[in-house]
């Protein structure tokens, strides 16, 4: 399979004179070969949230690609994301290039859903499943609100490897998953800006691209 490396991104004029519907169809085609880098479809920095009590917040949006195998076949989607982790409760909306709610999932210790635009909320015993069974693909939210802090998940084994001169994490490794931290921002405190996952679950490999916009 690709890796999700071999997609890049350029320069995006928004600059556009012509029709609403001719603006909409050229957006969607630039976006198709530009997603990755920056300036294509971007949402709004992440903004950190303390609640009266007390509660840590964190808001992540950016842009998202996945390439992955459906009935043998490669696919790949690609589009915006908005992650709000409150706690223990995650919220994760996934978008298309113009901004379309493609499906939104809910996770907490107690449940998880996902819910499609038009449909009644799916749920079941692991949310990778439902994911899995209604998109073709499945996100790890559950590994992802750690990795993205530059952490590993408690409850099981994982490993980390670092810069030798900055000390920043440039691989982890658990439950099956490799994360490469491809990039970071330029400020204090330390933040991810670029994390690269991949896995290859019975033959049948993944790979998820996220940039964080800052």
């Amino acid at each position: 399979m690709p890796k999700l490396s071999t997609l890049s991104l350029g320069a995006v004029s928004f600059s556009l004179i012509a029709s609403r519907s001719v603006r909409a169809m050229t957006l969607a085609l630039v976006c198709a070969s530009t997603l990755l880098t920056a300036g294509c479809a971007s949402l709004a920095p992440s903004v950190p949230v303390t609640p009266s009590d007390g509660t840590s917040v964190e808001h992540y949006r950016g842009r998202f690609a996945v390439r992955y195998e459906q009935n043998g076949e490669a696919r790949n989607t690609y589009g915006n994301f908005d992650w709000q982790q409150n706690g223990e409760n995650a919220t994760v909306q996934l978008l298309d290039p113009l901004g379309q709610t493609q499906a939104i999932v809910r996770e907490n210790p107690r449940s998880a859903s996902l819910e499609l635009p038009g449909k009644a909320p799916l749920t079941g015993p692991r949310l990778e499943d439902v994911m899995h069974n209604a998109l073709g693909f499945a996100l790890p939210v559950g590994g992802l609100r750690y990795w993205l802090r530059m952490q590993s998940a408690p409850g099981s084994q994982a490993s980390i490897e670092r810069d030798p001169q900055t000390q920043r994490p440039t691989h982890l490794k658990q439950d099956g998953w490799t994360i490469d931290y491809q990039a970071y921002f330029d400020s204090a405190p330390l933040r991810v800006k670029r994390i690269d996952l991949s896995r290859d679950l019975d033959g049948s490999p993944l790979a998820v691209r996220l940039v964080i916009d800052e």
